[in-house]
């Protein structure tokens, strides 16, 4: 699946704890049936399609 086709630019959110200063740092992107998740220093290389119900149980955790 070309991601670039399924998911319009302005869709992507970055998150909250990315800074100019590099590191680790994601975009996200939420649609109907799949949450793609990048590396947002580099949007060309391929993003990870995540099913919500899997990425809800990883934010969970990741927030506890």
């Amino acid at each position: 699946m070309n991601v670039e086709q399924t998911v319009p630019e302005s869709a992507w959110i970055k998150s909250s704890y990315s800074s100019g200063a590099g590191g680790e740092c994601v975009e996200v992107a939420v649609r109907p049936a799949t949450v793609h998740v990048r590396d947002s220093k580099d949007t060309t290389r391929a993003a990870l399609a995540i099913e919500p119900t899997a990425w809800a149980a990883f934010v969970e955790y990741a927030a506890g």
